[in-house]
Formats: structure tokens, sequence, C-alpha cells
């Protein structure tokens, strides 16, 4: 695993790239959303209505001789030149923290790359700006082993974004995300073969994903920008997401499009919901540093309710974007008490990310993801886990892959008292294929299958049988469309053009 982290580290050295900066002789304006329009002053822009935020220009290099002033057809020609040099600096403006991309906004305070695609809805009311996001994915599945199961249901979730200027420099965030998995899926979850994690009826939850909170994320933000290259912001969420692991898995471009949670969800990310957290975090360029205190103890199988909050547990994350493809994380938390039948036993939670996305053309997009976590329980010792995954994404057709090792004890997979304090090593292989039937009308409706292939030890047959552990999947994938203009809803008249 060292070498694994040792890997990673060579990769950012590899993919690392130093900003161009461009030059521009005066301040221009441009509209978040119609880069076309540049000005010279500041205003409304003439397509949309939204107030003109400044280009982002260094200062030139000091010259001797001053230059001729340019027509109006050569400034026209400049500004755009600038606005090009600039467009990657001049998105719209992440909810959590005012000097962040939207594009980079990922689940709690956590980066992905700049440039990966958004899928949700705006709506603009003046200044403020609300975004809304989600999935779900009514399917049937079928795990062929004696602990598998077959059924129809519907994971899901829902989320949506708001953010509200209070200057140029500073901004208030609020957030919520909720999910009926509850409704659909049950207090037991979903068939997962080799999945653990939280309880049902007072026992460990074992070959299914738990269902998720009706209520993942309430939370509040304030950012405030010192200079052009400094900022911070405050986070403050019941229940809210930690600077611990990398964006939780329905939040990376690289496992969008899979139903399923990754087998190693709580050795990486499964900290996303937490019942009480306050995050602070510093950004220079960036590069990110937050350190978090929150309650350790995971969400009860009531899931209705608002668990009582608690500050008892730590962490600390450093998040790079070297370039506008990469997205980099390492993170460690201690978590107190975080499992209801083991309320002595502590966690340390050790993560690291490297997330990849690379557009390919006007529609054609590339994201993957290598993710590890390790886990180190008092009393159980070190266990690790590995996550690759990956999405391509072409006009109407999505192809992913999943391939994960996680080191299961045998208590969390419930296996007889022989067998409780052996780690077995479960592999997991997934291959899954989308087809769009209705796409970039608002909403996007796709037709998938995917079938998953574990490689067990053995030792495990006596519990799921001889057979080759095998799940195959039919699905509806149904979630908003690609961002774009018309993906944006104006509640105010833009003004007359002249």
């Amino acid at each position: 695993m060292k070498k694994l982290i040792l890997l990673m580290f060579a990769l950012v050295a590899i993919f690392g790239t130093t900003a161009v900066i461009a030059e521009s002789s005066a301040q221009k304006y441009t509209c978040p959303m119609h880069p076309e329009v540049v000005m010279d002053a500041p205003g409304k822009c003439p397509k949309c209505g939204m107030t003109l935020v400044p280009v982002k220009t260094e200062e030139k290099a000091k010259s001797s001789s001053p230059k001729p002033k340019a027509d109006v057809s050569h400034r026209s020609h400049e500004s755009h030149r600038t606005y090009e040099a600039h467009e990657k600096e001049m998105p719209m403006r992440s909810s959590l923290n005012i000097a962040d991309p939207m594009s980079r906004e990922s689940s709690g305070s956590s980066w992905v790359p700049d440039s990966t695609p958004m899928y949700g809805r705006m709506f603009m009311f003046g200044d403020d700006m609300l975004m809304l996001h989600g999935g779900i994915f009514p399917r049937y599945v079928n795990a062929n082993t004696r602990r598998g199961d077959d059924r129809i249901d519907a994971p899901n979730w829902f989320m949506g974004m708001y953010s509200h200027p209070l200057g140029e420099n500073s901004q208030l965030g609020f957030r919520g995300m909720m999910s009926l998995d509850l409704l659909t899926e049950g207090g037991r979850g979903y068939p997962l073969l080799f999945q653990t994690g939280e309880t049902w009826d007072g026992k460990a939850l074992h070959d299914r994903q738990h269902p998720h909170d009706l209520f993942d994320e309430i939370s509040v933000s304030y950012s405030q920008k010192f200079g052009s290259d400094f900022s911070a912001y405050l986070y403050v969420g019941y229940p809210g997401e930690p600077a611990l692991g990398p964006p939780a898995f329905m939040h990376r471009l690289s496992a969008m499009d899979n139903p399923d949670a990754p087998l190693s969800h709580h050795w990486q990310d499964s900290t996303h919901v937490t019942f009480g957290v306050v995050t602070l975090g510093l950004m220079w360029r960036d590069f990110k540093i937050e350190g978090s205190t929150f309650k350790g103890r995971e969400p009860d199988e009531k899931r209705y309710d608002f668990d009582s909050p608690k500050l008892d547990s730590f962490s600390g994350r450093l998040s790079w974007n070297p370039t506008k493809n990469l997205a980099l994380q390492i993170s460690h938390g201690y978590m107190h008490s975080p499992e209801e039948l083991e309320p002595q036993a502590n966690r340390h939670r050790t993560t690291a990310s490297l997330i990849y996305n690379r557009p390919l053309g006007p529609d054609t997009n590339w994201s993957t993801s290598l993710v590890w976590g390790q886990n180190r329980d008092g009393g159980h010792g070190k266990t690790q886990s590995v996550l690759v995954e990956t999405n391509y994404q072409r006009g109407r057709d999505t192809v992913y892959a999943r391939f994960e090792h996680v080191e299961k004890p045998g208590h969390e997979l419930v296996l007889d008292p022989i067998d409780e304090e052996r780690v077995f090593p479960i592999n997991g292989y997934t291959l899954g294929y989308v087809r769009d039937l209705s796409r970039g009308r608002g909403t996007d409706v796709g037709l998938g299958g995917q079938v998953t292939i574990n490689d067990v030890p053995g030792d495990l047959d006596r519990y799921y049988g001889g057979d080759i552990p095998v799940t195959f999947q039919v699905f509806f994938r149904i979630r908003p469309s690609l961002m774009n203009d018309h993906a944006m809803t104006h509640n105010e008249a833009p003004p007359n053009e002249k």
C-alpha cells in the first residue's frame, strides 16, 4: 500500500502544470453564462440580465513606451482574446466558497477536476443562484449466491445548492440533500454482495447497502476572498460531511452511472452523512487545507429523524487541483465510536485519491478515479481498500467499469465465531453500459445494465455457495441534463437591448 501512495504522488508530479497567465491593458467584464459577452464597464448581460463579473488579469510587464490607443474593433478583439485566456478563471461560483468555480464543487467541501461536466438545473434570482442535482435508478437486480437476493428497487438521491453574494468578495451558501431510500429499499437496503456497514433491527447489515437517511445534508457556509489568490470558508452541517475522504461516490462522475455503492465505501467516503460537523477551510490558488470536527458515530437505523449532534471526532484534508483535469486529496480522521454495535471501539481512517477528467470533444468525456483507504480499528488492526473506476461518455452512449479490492473482517460479514477475527480479501469487477433514450431536454432518461463478478477466498464458499458470485441488473438512469444555457432559468427579466 505504501507503493500505491508513492505512485499517486508521482502521478501528481507527472500531471502538474503551471498556470498560463494572460495579459490585459484594462479591466474587462464578462457574463458567467455567456462568455462571448465582454464589456469595458460593469453592468448587466444584454442576453440574460446577469450581473457582469470582472475578468481576472495579471499586471502587465513594465514598458518604457505606452501603446497607441486602439480603435473599438481592436478593443473588442483584444477583449475576446483576454477572456479566452481567462475563461477557466471565470466560471460560475461554487455555493461553498466564492473563490471556487462551480464545476469544482462536489459533496461536502471536496473537489473534483475543474473540467468535470455538470448535470443539473440552474435558477437565477438576480445575483442569487439555485442549483438542483439528483439521480434515481429504478431497476431489477439479481445476485446468485445463498446470501444474495433478486428484487425491484430504486436507489436515489436529490440535492439543492443555493448561494447569496454579500458583495464582490463574500458569500453565503446553503445546501440540502435527501434520499427516499427507505421508501424504495426498505430498512435492510438494497442487495450488494459482500457489502457491510451500519445496522438493521439491531444487527449488523451484510451483503446489503444500507439505505441513506431522509436528510443527508442541511448545511450553511460563509466564504470570504482576501485578494485574488487567498480565500477562506466556514461550513456547518446538521447533517453534513467532514473533510475526510474523496467526494462521495454518487458525486463522482466516474461512478455516477453505477447504481451500486462501492464495497470500499466504509473505508473511503462513508462520512458523507454525519449528524454534526464544523469545517474551516483555507485556499491559496489551487491548493486547500481543511480541518473538521464532527460526530464520529454513523447514522442510526431510524432514517427519518435527526440523530443527536456531538462533536467528538476530527479530521484534516489537503486538496490540490494542479490542472483543470486533475483533483488530488489526502486526508486523515479520528472517529470516536463509529459503530453502534461496538461502542468502545474507535477508528482512524486515512485516504488518498486521484480524480482525472478529460473532455475529448463537444459531447465526449472520460472520467477516472483512483482511491485508497485504510481503517485502523481498536482491537481489529488495519484493513485496506483500493478502488479504480472509469466512465467514458460519447453522445448518448456511456460505458463504465469498476475494480476494487477490500479487506473485510469476518465479524463485519457476520460469519460464524470461528471466522469472526479473520480478514478476507474481496475483489469486485463491474462492467456497465447506459444508452440515453431521452437527452438534453432538462431530464435525461437512460436504459442500462451491468454485471459484477466477485473473486473471494474459497473459505467463504460455506456461506455463499461454491459458484462464482455474480450479480446482474437492468435499470433506468434518470437525472438532470448536462448543464448549458438551456438548463438555466432566470426569474428576472433581462434589460431592454438598445
